[in-house]
Order: structure tokens, then C-alpha cells, then sequence
């Protein structure tokens, strides 16, 4: 079971800087697949005031224009103008993407495009259909809302694309209790004084959202307490892709594997295999043989079967983890090849996953828990 006591986890929303190179390295990841699903495209961004670079190598028969493609997704989020963070017509662009090593495509072909490990992760807390840790599902859902309050027609219209939320739990016996403290950080234009702002994001983002057994008048809930957000995206602060791992995946309440997701084609195990453990974690414990599941895998490059797996159950199982391990080897197939087939990898899926997490979603195919052939 999870330690009781406090567990935090914290969301951004699309529009902050890292978000924003995550998705423009993922659309033109999904640019390439879209014309050639055998792309391999390992694609980086960075992002600061009127400037945008991507670098990073792709092999592919795909013709894709990556500068339109970065100031559409820029465009999509919301920077409009400079006022707003960056303007999308005018700020530079870089190009660095170079073709991809020969020897990293055909060690790809082999098995593992990489060595590594991964983590995969599953719990029954809040909602047995997102299997995830509730600080981290909450933290999504108030910056999931605080987006789409702001592209709403409701009257607030003073919000910007940049922000972040922080959800804090009690938990007690291993189930989380009580949502001790909520912040929320949303960048909004000058016209929106200080004392505006939190009445309005309390009702609209923080009270649909929260489940009403956890919050109570004990719940400390703080907005804004910068004061001032009208600065925000990146003419506030630098964004570099695969720089919010924690956001992406368990929200720290399990480890990480260390490699980040976005920019990579399925061949790399950082990603694919990252998806597989959570396909794998999350149909364990939707069976019922767990309550909480946390899976290891380690990748050799140019070798197909995983170099080790390993299990941790927290207590919450009746079976030994080498029963649940055997159990997973005769359900699985974790070969780099075998998972691409079976959750069907090789198409343009990944910029949706660029913000409010790779994990918890009813969008993607890793999140449909499979029937287990043995129990």
C-alpha cells in the first residue's frame, strides 16, 4: 500500500513552455508517420522568447514542413501575438533535424532500439477506468479544465494559455482521504485584477472537477499566489521536450524509468515499452490481481525480449511476484516488435498525449486493459 500521510503531484497545462515542445516534437512525429508509419524520428524542441528550434534525427520517406507544423501547434494552443507569450508568425525558427544513424536504424530492426528501463504503474484509488494515483489524476483534471475554460465562451475571457496546478492528498489505510491543499497558477491578460481572478477559477475549474467526499471547508485552495501572472509561455521561461517526465507518467508517486516520451517513434523502448508496462500494470490490476502494481522492464539495444522484469505489489496482492511475473510472460509478448503490433504504434496517436499525461486517458491504446488469457 501507498505510505499514508501527504502525497503531492503536480499538472501544467498545454500552453507551458515544455508542453509546447513536447506537442511540436510530437506532430511532426506524427506528421512522418501519418505518410510513412515505418518513420524513425527521434525529434527535440526548444523553445524561449521569439525563438523556436527543432533538432534531433529522422529517417523517413515523409515530406513534412516542421516549421509549419511547430507555428500551427503554437497557433492551436493559443499564442496568438507576443502579448501572449510568442507570437507564431514572427518569432524565429530553427531547423537542425538530421537523418538518423544507420546503426541505431538497424540495431531498431534487431529488437530494442536502446537499452533502458521502464515503468509501468496501476492502482485501484478513485476511478478503477483511469487505474491512476489520485494527486496526479486530479492535478490533470484542474489544468484539463482550466484549458478549456479558456477557450470557452463563459465571460472569462482574461485567461492565457500557461499554467500549472498542485494537488496535495491525505491518505490513511493505503486510500486517499482528503485533498488537503489545491494550487492553481493560470496566466490571464492585464485587464484581470488580482481580486478577480479566484472567485471566477474556484467556480469554474477547481469545483467541477474536485470529488466532493475529498474537499471540505478544511481544503486549502490557493490561486494565483504570485499575484501577477500576465507574463507566461515562453517569454517567461525556456521549454525543452522531455523536461516534465513526472507530469507525464505517475505523478511521483511510482518510480521512473528516466527516459522521456515525446519526439520518439515507437521503435524507441523509451517510449513503447513505457506503454506496454502501463498496458500491462493496468490490465493486472483491472483483473483483480492486484490493488497496486508497479512493473520493470530493462531493454538491451538490438535484443528483442526484455533483459528483466520485476514487480511490486505493495502488499496488495495474494500472489508472490514471481507467480504475477510468470503470469505476465504467458499474456504478454514484450518484444519491441510484438508490443508496436499489438497496440498498434505505427500511427499518428502521439501529439494528444504531449499534455495532461500519457497515462489515464481514454484515447490510446494502451489504456484498454487486456482480457488475461490465465489467472
Amino acid at each position: 500500500m501507498i505510505q499514508d500521510g501527504l502525497w503531492t503531484s503536480e499538472s501544467v497545462t498545454e500552453g507551458h513552455p515544455d508542453k509546447l515542445c513536447d506537442q511540436i516534437s510530437d506532430a511532426i512525429l506524427d506528421a512522418c508517420l501519418e505518410q510513412d508509419p515505418d518513420s524513425h524520428v527521434a525529434c527535440e524542441t526548444a523553445i524561449g522568447k521569439d525563438l523556436v528550434m527543432v533538432f534531433g534525427e529522422i529517417s523517413s520517406n515523409a515530406e513534412i514542413n516542421a516549421e509549419r507544423i511547430a507555428r500551427g501547434v503554437l497557433r492551436e494552443v493559443g499564442y496568438t501575438d507576443a502579448a501572449s507569450g510568442i507570437d507564431p508568425d514572427s518569432c524565429t525558427f530553427i531547423n537542425r533535424l538530421i537523418g538518423q544513424s544507420s546503426e541505431i536504424d538497424h540495431a531498431a530492426q534487431l529488437g530494442a532500439g536502446d537499452q533502458g528501463m521502464m515503468i509501468g504503474f496501476a492502482c485501484s484509488e478513485l476511478d478503477s477506468a483511469h487505474a491512476m494515483p489520485a494527486s496526479i489524476h486530479l492535478a490533470h483534471a484542474l489544468t484539463r479544465q482550466l484549458a478549456a475554460v479558456r477557450k470557452a465562451d463563459n465571460g472569462i475571457d482574461w485567461l492565457r494559455p500557461d499554467g500549472k496546478s498542485q494537488v496535495t492528498i491525505r491518505y490513511e489505510d493505503g486510500r486517499p482521504r482528503h485533498v488537503e491543499t489545491i494550487i492553481l497558477a493560470a496566466q490571464h491578460d492585464e485587464s484581470a485584477s488580482e481580486a478577480q481572478i479566484a472567485g471566477p477559477l474556484q467556480e469554474a475549474v477547481i469545483n467541477p472537477v474536485m470529488p466532493p467526499q475529498l474537499i471540505d471547508s478544511e481544503t486549502a485552495i490557493h490561486v494565483n499566489t504570485s499575484g501577477a501572472f500576465t507574463v507566461g509561455g515562453p517569454a517567461a521561461d525556456a521549454g525543452v521536450t522531455g523536461r516534465k517526465i513526472i507530469v507525464d507518467t505517475y505523478g511521483g508517486i511510482a518510480r521512473h524509468g528516466g527516459g522521456a516520451f515525446s519526439g520518439k517513434d515507437p521503435s524507441k523502448v523509451d517510449r513503447s515499452a513505457a506503454y506496454a508496462a502501463r498496458w500491462v500494470a493496468k490490465s493486472l490490476v483491472e483483473a483483480g490481481v492486484a490493488r497496486r502494481l508497479e512493473l520493470q522492464l530493462a531493454y538491451a539495444i538490438g535484443v528483442a525480449e526484455p533483459v528483466s522484469m520485476a514487480v511490486e505489489t505493495f502488499g496488495t496482492s495474494e500472489r508472490s511476484n514471481d507467480e504475477i511475473t510468470g503470469l505476465i510472460r504467458a499474456n504478454f509478448d514484450l518484444s519491441p516488435a510484438a508490443i508496436i503490433d499489438a497496440l498498434a504504434l505505427k500511427r499518428p496517436i502521439y501529439r494528444q498525449t504531449a499534455s495532461y499525461g500519457h497515462f489515464g486517458r481514454n484515447d490510446v491504446p494502451w489504456e484498454e486493459p487486456k482480457p488475461l488469457r490465465q489467472q
